[in-house]
């Protein structure tokens, strides 16, 4: 590991999810000491739960916009993550 690990809040959705790619990449290859895998999992659930974070904020906005003033959609259907 090489201590370059800039702040998790700080990262937009799409630097954290290429972070955390890297980090599963990593854990694949199985060529990570068992003391360096262990600090990138936990790094990797962070930036997991970052990406999530962010997904959630956006899916709320994305309701917001579709929504009319009085709270029923506008012809538009909010963003589902049940069918996922």
């Amino acid at each position: 590991m090489n201590g370059e690990t800039p702040n998790i809040d700080a990262l937009s959705f799409e630097d954290a999810l290429r972070a955390l790619e890297d980090v599963v990449r990593k854990l694949e290859s199985g060529d990570v000491p068992l003391e360096d895998s262990i600090t990138l999992y936990e790094r990797g659930e962070e930036l997991r739960k970052h990406c999530q974070k962010r997904l959630d904020a956006a899916q709320a906005r994305i309701e917001k916009i579709v929504a009319g003033p009085d709270g029923v959609p506008s012809g538009t259907q909010p963003f589902d993550t049940a069918d996922r």
